[in-house]
């Protein structure tokens, strides 16, 4: 099934980080979401909020890119001359780039922005690493109501025009739904309703992020007296052992 207009994706998984060669040197545990969205879809909001909430290093394909060129090495070289002549830098690159910030970073979890923006990046990340994504969150947004938000943000910046925003959501569209399409046919997908208010979208995308041990919690029961129990997941008040234990100590 192919979804057409909408073009946020992101993929939670959790893997043993490894090193160029591939080895597992460190045994460093960590959870990554892979995050991918056409222009104006909200994503770069999404992610400082999973950053502030829930304390996750925002890692950008893109800016890890630029950061390499600055640094004068010679894959930055590389780097650059590719993208001078409009070529697109290989996915092990981006690929190893993204493995050495994780390594060099002294957190365990991890938004990955920008990355996979196409089929070859996504099969290429699944080679080259081994992961598997646990699911995909899907963010639904409509060319329509991503246009009007780019033209109506005001930020100066050059691609913010009519030609040029459907020129990106042409691009977006054609590269990024083969990788929505595979992850739907595994039965991956979550898909979220983007076009709703910020503060709407995060708490469903908070919903996804927050600790089951969490959510337990906000379900629990609460005492009433003469032996009753409200229940949280259900409303409705319970006596102990009438059904306590099915519904909140399971």
């Amino acid at each position: 099934r192919h979804f057409r207009n909408h073009y946020t994706l992101s993929c939670l998984t959790t893997i043993w980080l490894q090193d160029a060669n591939g080895s597992l040197p460190s045994h460093k545990k960590v959870t990554v979401v892979f995050v991918l969205g056409g222009p104006g879809s909200g994503k770069g909001t999404q992610c400082a909020n999973i950053v502030e909430h829930f304390g996750y290093t925002h890692l950008s394909a893109g800016d890890l890119l630029r950061a390499e060129i600055k640094s004068g090495s010679e894959n930055g070289a590389m780097i650059q001359n590719m993208i001078k002549e409009g070529k697109i830098v290989p996915s092990e690159v981006t690929i190893r780039l993204l493995q050495r910030a994780i390594q060099e970073s002294g957190n365990d979890k991890f938004l990955i922005d920008g990355f996979p923006r196409n089929e070859e990046n996504r099969a290429a990340f699944e080679s080259v690493t081994g992961i598997v994504p646990e699911f995909v969150l899907f963010f639904d947004c409509s060319e329509e109501e991503m246009e009007r938000r780019l033209l109506s943000r005001n930020q100066g910046r050059e691609d913010d025009n009519i030609d040029t925003i459907r020129k990106r959501f042409k691009v977006f569209l054609e590269s990024s739904l083969p990788v929505i399409d595979y992850y739907d046919s595994k039965g991956k997908v979550r898909k979220i309703d983007a076009t709703k208010p910020i503060e709407e979208v995060f708490e469903t995308v908070k919903a996804l992020f927050t600790p089951l041990s969490d959510k337990v919690k906000l379900y629990s029961c609460s005492p009433l007296g003469d032996n009753q129990f409200r229940c949280g997941w259900f409303g409705q008040k319970i006596k102990s052992g009438e059904g306590l234990s099915r519904c909140c100590l399971m």
